[in-house]
């Protein structure tokens, strides 16, 4: 963990010279500071001088270019959170801890650079007086053959207008959302309107369960604003469709849009001409190009691949009851009709997991002589009885089927015989917790093609010597079973494709499969309880990758050293 929980990053370099230093600067910085990193750009100035003055860089394309190198070598440091500031004016949302400087750019003794430094912060952004001040690297740490600087003829200026407007999701702000809000920043002389999709605009997003509340991007949007240049004012508003009000509002001049937005823009000028307004200016920025997507996410850097790099991840800390045992360690495994959570929950079962398979049991429940059989008969009537007096599910699933009060009848008798079954199994799992055992119980449900393929025993994977039982349950959430697991994992698809996969799989009509899914609790109510989200709407091999993840994560979290 970097020693400072933010920090503040002087860059006096010229700007057509930033591209070229901008990765190693911000790698060096980001192992020193562990949040926030502000990055104050002063082409030329003299640290080592009396107490150096402030100034903002001059907003040309030069300066895009900078915004972009710093943005797009931010997107390497996974997790670090750059804001490049364009104007000193209030204190900072998160004030720095610690004052950086390249050593290469700063001559001089260190002694006066840092007071410098020290000078240059309190003037520009109220920082206290003497706040840690670190060079970082050397003197001789300049690129190598990097050819001096000569001076050019002077570039335009950007245009600027009163007022500018901007949309977008805004989720989890990375590089790309940083520099067209910086674009922005430019631009506008004395307001932004930012419209911020919500609602029906998110239903076909990739991943939309794992979209941010629409307060949260709001209010982190709002900061990363005010942060960055807070001489501007800023109206930030919810969009319930493609337009908002950029479309009435008659003070707008110029909207920025990125390649893939350009259509947009032009959509919107078209509803401000039927509108009586004039046009707004379209002021394009071009998107960002991420180095390190992998072969289901887009190459531009982009809230989706952020959202899917989330899969298999530890979203919430996992339950802390101290009624629940340690051993073993329970996951809780749901999702909805379609989801692929038996496919994951094999894949676990081949990593060392102790299965326990939640519809089994319900099927167990029902049989003639079953805990739940008599009082199920005696409360739906013998008509639900087959001839060899079993019970008919379809038949007893019509009875029940939409109907809220009968299928509460019918879940108070069988759920908590379930749950005391599923309790049982977990006792089962905490004798069979010796490596050995679990080695030949993550082999169940397997037919022997599937056992033949599995490594031999001394290679068969173990679980960091604590057993790992998973309850694969659709019903967990509805039940109340959380009391019983530690961690919930949640198998998420788009409603769309679910839809594709219960006709195909269950020969039923899509009206038919769409009631069977929004009967169910959705997605995005199974997330807001959930751990870890996984899903299966890629090929196998990325679901794979994702189980895997999410494995080894576990096994971390469970390791001696870090306790449970």
């Amino acid at each position: 963990m970097a020693p400072f929980a933010s920090g503040l990053l002087v860059l006096t370099a010229p700007l057509p010279v930033l591209p070229r230093r901008a990765a190693a600067a911000l790698a060096a910085a980001a192992g020193v500071v562990a949040g926030p990193l502000y990055v104050h750009l002063q082409p030329g100035l003299r640290l080592a001088a009396p107490a150096p003055l402030p100034a903002a860089p001059p907003a040309g394309p030069a300066l895009l270019r900078a915004l972009a190198a710093l943005y797009g070598a931010a997107a390497a440091q996974r997790g670090l959170d750059l804001r490049v500031l364009l104007g000193p004016g209030r204190r900072l949302a998160r004030p720095p801890r610690v004052l950086l400087a390249s050593a290469a750019e700063a001559p001089g003794p260190p002694g006066p650079v840092q007071l410098g430094l020290q000078h240059l912060a309190a003037a520009a952004y109220g920082c206290p007086p003497r706040l840690p001040a670190l060079l970082l690297g050397g003197p001789g740490d300049a690129p190598d053959g990097e050819p001096p600087e000569e001076p050019g003829d002077p570039e335009e200026a950007l245009p600027d207008f009163s007022d500018v407007a901007v949309g977008g999701t805004f989720d989890r702000l990375h590089g790309a959302h940083r520099l067209l809000l910086s674009a922005c920043c430019l631009l506008a002389r004395h307001r932004l309107l930012a419209g911020v999709a919500d609602g029906d605009l998110l239903r076909h997003k990739v991943l939309a369960e794992l979209i941010e509340p629409y307060e949260v991007r709001a209010a982190k949007l709002r900061e990363f604003l005010e942060d960055v240049k807070p001489s501007l004012r800023y109206d930030i508003v919810p969009l319930a469709d493609p337009y908002g009000p950029s479309i009435t509002d008659p003070d707008l001049q110029c909207l920025v849009v990125s390649e893939e937005t350009r259509r947009g823009g032009e959509a919107v000028n078209k509803k401000r001409l039927e509108n009586g307004l004039p046009e707004l200016a379209l002021y394009e920025i071009l998107l960002m190009k991420d180095p390190d997507h992998s072969q289901n996410e887009e190459e531009k850097i982009s809230s989706s691949s952020l959202r899917q790099r989330l899969l298999g991840t530890l979203l919430r800390p996992p339950r802390q009851d101290p009624m629940l045992p340690s051993c073993p360690y329970v996951i809780g495994l749901t999702g909805g009709t379609g989801s692929g959570k038996t496919s994951i929950a094999k894949l676990l079962g081949q990593l060392g997991a102790f299965l326990i398979d939640a519809d089994k049991l319900g099927h167990a429940v029902y049989v003639p002589g079953g805990p739940a059989y008599e009082r199920v008969v005696a409360a739906f009537g013998a008509e639900i009885v087959n001839e060899d007096g079993t019970i008919n599910r379809k038949v007893l699933g019509a009875k029940v089927f939409g109907n809220q009060e009968r299928l509460k009848s019918l879940t108070d008798i069988v759920w908590p015989e379930m749950a005391r079954m599923v309790k049982e199994q977990i006792r089962e799992a905490d004798a069979q917790g010796r490596p050995d055992s679990m080695r030949v119980s993550g082999r169940a449900g397997m037919d022997a093609k599937e056992q033949s393929r599995l490594p031999g025993n001394e290679e068969w994977p173990r679980s960091a010597g604590k057993a790992v039982c998973v309850l694969d349950a659709a019903v967990l959430l509805e039940a109340g079973w959380q009391d019983m697991v530690h961690e919930v994992w949640t198998a998420v698809i788009p409603e769309e494709e679910a839809v594709k996969r219960i006709m195909a799989r269950d020969g039923l009509s899509e009206e038919v499969a769409r009631g069977r899914l929004r009967s169910q609790m959705t997605n995005s109510q199974r997330v807001e309880q959930s751990q870890v989200v996984l899903c299966t709407l890629w090929e196998p091999d990325v679901t794979r990758k994702q189980v895997e993840k999410a494995w080894d994560l576990l096994q971390q979290r469970l390791s001696p050293d870090r306790g449970p």
